[in-house]
């Protein structure tokens, strides 16, 4: 069966009322669709193993990554790697819409700093 933000495998609230929609939930491999309200975003935080792949797919994200600041915009991505402590934020007056694919699943691998 295909899956979409109307069809997923689980739907979730995170951070400043944030939705996030399953797409694969895999302990191997994960990929979520995540929707960020204007003005949110998430708590700093590592992952010990999972390494992950940030898509931008509508407005604009700044991350922070090790203190320092990118600006990823529509259409472009991102990398981290296991280990660097980082954080997304929606510094817009837009809605942030992405893809999220970690590997190995961040399930149990999320130590958050502040």
């Amino acid at each position: 069966m295909p899956v979409s933000k109307y069809n997923p495998l689980q739907h979730y609230k995170w951070g400043e009322n944030c939705d996030g929609w399953n797409l694969v939930a895999e302990s191997a491999l994960s990929v979520k669709l995540e929707k960020m309200q204007p003005h949110t975003s998430e708590q700093k935080h590592y992952h010990q193993k999972a390494n992950q792949f940030f898509y931008i797919l509508k407005g604009e994200a700044v991350f922070e990554i090790q203190r320092k600041r990118i600006c990823v915009k529509s259409e472009q991505g991102i990398f981290i790697e296991a280990g660097k402590e980082h954080r997304i934020l929606n510094e817009t007056e837009e809605d942030l819409e992405f893809i999220l694919t970690s590997q190995p699943s961040t399930v149990g691998d999320r130590i958050n700093i502040e």
